[in-house]
C-alpha cells in the first residue's frame, strides 16, 4: 500500500538548482510503487471550502514573478482525472464536509516543481486538492481522515508544503546559506512530534512548538501535512525521508506516513 506523503516544495527555482531537496525528489518517486493517480493538496490553492481541479488537461500555472525566466517556460503535461475529481468530493462530503469542483483549475507550483523531479515523465494523472487557511489543523487532518481509502486504490495522496516559510528572511542569500537555530530548533520539534505521534502537540503546533510563529508566521505552508497524516490513518506511522535546507530559512524536510 502506498503511504501518504508530505514534501517542501521550496521557492519555484528548486527545479532549477542542484541541492540536496531537488536530489531528493529526483529519486523519490522511483522508491515507491508506482501510483495510477495523484491527489497533490497543495498551499497555493486557498478556497472557502476544499475543492478539487476536475480539468481533464489542467494548465501549467506559473504562480510567482522574479524568478528565472527559464521557469516560465516549464510545463507540466501531466492528465487530469475528472473521476477521481468528483471521487475526492464525495469522500468529503459523506464525512460531513463541504466540497466542490473547480473544472478548470490547473497545477500550481506547489504541484508541478515536486511532480517535474518526481515524475518528469507526467503520465500519471493528478487532481489538485485546495486548502482552507482560516480552518487550522484539525479541520485539514479531518479532510485527510475523509481520504483515507484511496491508499488502499493505489492513489498517491501527497501533500505539498513547506516545513517553515518565513520569506521575510529573504534578502538575497545564497541558497545553501547556514540554517538559523530558530528555524532548527522548530523543525527538530515538529519531527520529533510526528514521529513519536503526538497528535494532539502537532495539532496545537502554534501553541507548542518553539518558535513555530517566527517559522510559520500564517498556517497555509504546513497546513497540507495535516491533510497526510489524516489520511495514513488512526494509528500513523511517520518517518523522516529528508532533511536539508535552502537559503537558510526553507527547511526542506519531507516525511512518509503509513
Amino acid at each position: 500500500m502506498l503511504p501518504t506523503l508530505f514534501v517542501t516544495h521550496g521557492a519555484p527555482d528548486l527545479a532549477l538548482h542542484d541541492v540536496p531537496a531537488r536530489r531528493f525528489l529526483e529519486g523519490l518517486g522511483a522508491s515507491l510503487p508506482r501510483p495510477k493517480a495523484i491527489v497533490s493538496v497543495t498551499a497555493h490553492w486557498e478556497t472557502r471550502e476544499p475543492m478539487t481541479g476536475a480539468a481533464a488537461h489542467p494548465a501549467t500555472i506559473h504562480d510567482f514573478g522574479g524568478f528565472d525566466r527559464r521557469l516560465f517556460q516549464i510545463r507540466y503535461p501531466a492528465a487530469g482525472d475528472p473521476a477521481l475529481a468528483e471521487r475526492v468530493r464525495n469522500l468529503l462530503r459523506t464525512a460531513g464536509l463541504p466540497a466542490s469542483i473547480d473544472k478548470t483549475r490547473g497545477l500550481d507550483h506547489g504541484v508541478w516543481v515536486p511532480l517535474l523531479l518526481m515524475y518528469p515523465d507526467a503520465t500519471i494523472p493528478v487532481v489538485p486538492l485546495s486548502i482552507q487557511p482560516d480552518l487550522g489543523p484539525e479541520h485539514h487532518f479531518l479532510v485527510g481522515r475523509a481520504l483515507q481509502s484511496l491508499r488502499g486504490e493505489d492513489i498517491l495522496v501527497l501533500a505539498s508544503g513547506s516545513f517553515t516559510h518565513d520569506l521575510r528572511r529573504f534578502r538575497g542569500q545564497p541558497i545553501d546559506t547556514e540554517t538559523p537555530a530558530d528555524v532548527a530548533a522548530f523543525a527538530e520539534w515538529f519531527g520529533a512530534a510526528l514521529t513519536a505521534g503526538r497528535l494532539t502537540d502537532l495539532l496545537d503546533y502554534r501553541g507548542r512548538a518553539p518558535h513555530a510563529k517566527d517559522n510559520h508566521p500564517t498556517d497555509e505552508h504546513l497546513l497540507p501535512l495535516f491533510v497526510a497524516l489524516g489520511a495514513a490513518g488512526p494509528d500513523f506511522h511517520a518517518e523522516r525521508l529528508h532533511t536539508s535546507s535552502t537559503y537558510g530559512f526553507l527547511r526542506m524536510d519531507a516525511f512518509a506516513f503509513n
